[in-house]
Formats: C-alpha cells, structure tokens, sequence
C-alpha cells in the first residue's frame, strides 16, 4: 500500500458492513470497521516505518530503565533535545541503583536544558521507588506504574508497551494526530474516547511495540507534511509563551542554586531581578513540589 501522506482511509470500504455514508463515530460506536479497512490502515502505517522508521538510543537498546527515562524526558519535549541528553544521562546513571544513589543536584544538572524540570524529580524518585519496594526492576503493570510521581495513564501503558512489549492502548500527540488524519479528516473536536477505541481496535496484540513505534512515526511525517492536525483534537491547547512566564522563572530559580548552596528570597529575587512576592510564591511551590527543601528561611535543592 502507498505511505502517501495526504491519503485517508474511505469509507467505501466499509461500505459493505455499514449503511452508505454512516459517519466514522457510527462505525465506532457499532463496531463495523471492516478487515479490509484494518488491513489498508496498518499497511500503510507498516510500510512507512519499515521505510522511515526513525533510530533512536532508547529503542536500538531496550530495556525498562531506559524506556522510563526516555518515556519521562519525551514528555512535552522533541526528541532532538532529548537524544542527546539521553546519551549523557544514561552515562552517568546507567541503571535505577546509580540514579536512586545519586544527589538531585547531580540529577538536575544533567537534566539542564529539557526543561519542566518536575520530571527530573520524578523520575530519581521512581527510581529509588522501584530499588527500595520492588527489588530493582520496574513493575510491568500499568495499574502499578500510575501510582508512581509523574506517570498518568498514558504513561504507564507506553512504558508497557516500549519495556516489555505488552499491548496496552494509549493516546499521545502523534498517535492522535495519525488516527485524526485516516478517521477523522473532516471532524472537529475529536475526542480521545473516540481515538483510543479506535487505537484499541487497530492495535498489533502480537507485537504492539513496532506497532505503536510505526504510529508515532507516521504521526511525525503527518505533522511535517499536513501540519498539526491535533487542533481538530478536543483535547488541544494553545501553548503559553515560554519568555517571563512563571516556568521559566521555576528553571532560573533551579539553576541558581546549582550554583549556590543555598538561597533565602529576598537574595533571589535581586539576582534574578524580579518581584520578591513573585519568588517568593515560585519557591512555595517549588518545595511544596519536593524540588527544594527550606530551613530558616534558606532554600536548597532537594
């Protein structure tokens, strides 16, 4: 089958389980997507990975360690900037042991430069999680994983799926963008309900890891080549601007004490050249967050 970008899946093959022009959440809702549809569909997304399938460090040496740190660092952050932090991190904490033992300072450092810099404390709080209760190796159950600082549904079921190959639907940005494009090229405000059914319906139960690598490939070629098609998503949000807002404050905070010890507010905010009621607030979050620990009214990193 063609892995060209702009074609979708048509409803004339479907016509013979469904009434002539039966919309896409009809056919959801009742089941009647046909064989030949689910065999069209996967051959393209197939053909195009086998063709184009993107190489990354996390997925030429798999193991759960490095799909946790891959699955957090890939939140909310393009693969460019995180192949190569990825490589440094993986250096220097090879495994759950070495990050569990390590300083957050130490991890933070690393972690400069990914930004959202909550996910570097989550993940070296998994990771002492997962040594002290559950002998060093990271629980294969989504239902377990989602208990842990900073993993959500979807989360946890990619872990399963990319650690040990095991087929669990989720819905993430590419993903949503490729069902939108075959199922949905003339709806607005697509649900995830809606995607996810259909994800579960379309899933390679046998190997659902080159599957759901294949999907999130496709979507990348169809943010590159159709645009951003999550805007026809339900779920889609403008980004806010990143320059003087509040999480960039958050990441000069951090980085001002990797450099210092410890900081009281009145100092940050004369560094930082910012309102002391606005540091102030960042730094009780911070804390409250784990990110920073307080004493007498000093802060220092965790």
């Amino acid at each position: 089958m063609s892995s060209k970008a702009g074609s979708t899946i048509s409803n004339e093959t479907c016509e013979r389980v469904s009434t002539y022009g039966q919309p896409w959440s009809e056919l959801l809702q009742n089941k009647g997507i046909c064989q030949e549809t689910l065999e069209e569909f996967s051959s393209k997304v197939l053909n195009f990975y086998d063709e184009q399938g993107r190489k990354f460090s996390w997925r030429s040496e798999i193991s759960p360690y490095r799909v946790l740190v891959s699955e957090i660092m890939l939140q909310q952050t393009q693969t460019g900037r995180v192949e190569e932090k990825f490589v440094a991190f993986n250096g220097r904490f090879p495994g759950f042991h070495e990050l569990a033992a390590a300083d957050f300072s130490e991890v933070l450092r690393l972690w400069k430069g990914l930004g959202y810099n909550r996910r570097a404390k989550y993940l070296h709080d998994i990771s002492r999680t997962v040594v002290a209760e559950f002998d060093s190796a990271l629980p294969d159950d989504p239902e377990i994983l989602v208990r842990f600082s900073g993993i959500g549904k979807a989360t946890a079921a990619s872990i399963c799926v990319f650690a040990f190959n095991k087929p669990y639907a989720f819905v993430e940005t590419n993903i949503r963008t490729v069902f939108i494009h075959f199922f949905f090229p003339d709806q607005l405000g697509v649900s995830d309900t809606e995607i996810f059914a259909l994800v579960e319906k379309t899933m390679d139960r046998e190997n659902p890891r080159r599957w759901f690598y294949a999907l999130m490939d496709y979507g990348v070629m169809l943010k590159q080549t159709v645009g951003n098609l999550s805007r026809k998503s339900s779920t889609y949000r403008k980004q806010s601007r990143f320059e003087g807002s509040d999480r960039q404050l958050r990441g000069r905070i951090l980085d001002l004490l990797l450099s210092r010890t410890r900081v009281d507010v009145t100092t940050a905010a004369i560094i930082l050249e910012q309102p002391e009621d606005r540091v102030r607030a960042l730094t009780g979050a911070l804390h409250s967050e784990g990110l920073l620990v307080e004493d007498n009214g000093w802060f220092k990193l965790a």
